[in-house]
């Protein structure tokens, strides 16, 4: 698959990487002269430029684009990426940061595929951490792991399911769920999924269209 990054600070690197060890083609977008070197002195075909603006995707062909990530720390550049790359036809992550509030998670959510905010997740893994968990944030899951959000569809065979009960593969985990807008929290084994839930599914990188059909719909 091939991938647009918008942003090589913390987040875009290390997504990145993991795109790339998984066989991915991975292009990066950035402004930051010192990133940009970086990025090509690692590997990565980059394209100088502002996110936020069309011009600087002139060079790439995103009808060959799976999906394009806005993950600088500025809100405003993530959209405009996410929304050029929408208007292409690709799938869109817009990462919001520690500033993240309810109304602004719901202003955005509609436009894009998916909104991801690292400082939460990674503060829920400390969390859990701190009271004894064991649960390893994405940047120590492996290669051949990783942590999916999906929403419950009408037509999901899930709708009515308790938790513990909703048919996956194998390799694939429910670690959280929310109503829609809520906050995810990790789910009693009776809880009840309904159209519109999210789940946070942890699962072999393989196995992830599996999942999505089998909770989508």
């Amino acid at each position: 698959m091939k991938f647009v990054i918008v942003g090589y600070g913390r987040v875009g690197i290390r997504t990145a990487r993991i795109l790339r060890e998984e066989g991915h083609e991975v292009i990066v977008v950035e402004n930051d002269p010192d990133k940009i070197d970086r990025a090509r002195d690692e590997g990565f075909e980059t394209i100088e430029g502002d996110g936020a603006e069309d011009a600087t995707f002139e060079g790439i062909d995103l009808s060959t684009v799976d999906a394009v990530g806005g993950l600088t720390g500025d809100l405003n550049v993530n959209f405009a990426a996410c929304m050029i790359g929408k208007h292409h036809g690709c799938r869109t992550v817009l990462r919001i940061d520690e500033d993240y509030r309810e109304d602004i998670y719901q202003k955005y959510a509609d436009d894009v595929d998916e909104v991801i905010y690292p400082e939460r997740l990674g503060a829920a893994g400390a969390k859990t951490a701190l009271l004894g968990g064991d649960f390893n944030v994405l940047s120590d899951l492996t290669e051949k792991l990783q942590l999916s959000v999906f929403t419950i569809g009408d037509g999901s065979g899930a709708v009515g399911s308790r938790v513990s009960e909703v048919e996956l593969p194998e390799s694939a985990r429910i670690y959280a769920h929310g109503r829609q807008h809520e906050s995810l929290t990790i789910p009693l084994p009776g809880t009840t999924l309904e159209s519109g839930d999210q789940v946070a599914v942890i699962v072999d990188a393989e196995s992830v269209s599996d999942v999505k059909t089998a909770l989508a719909g």
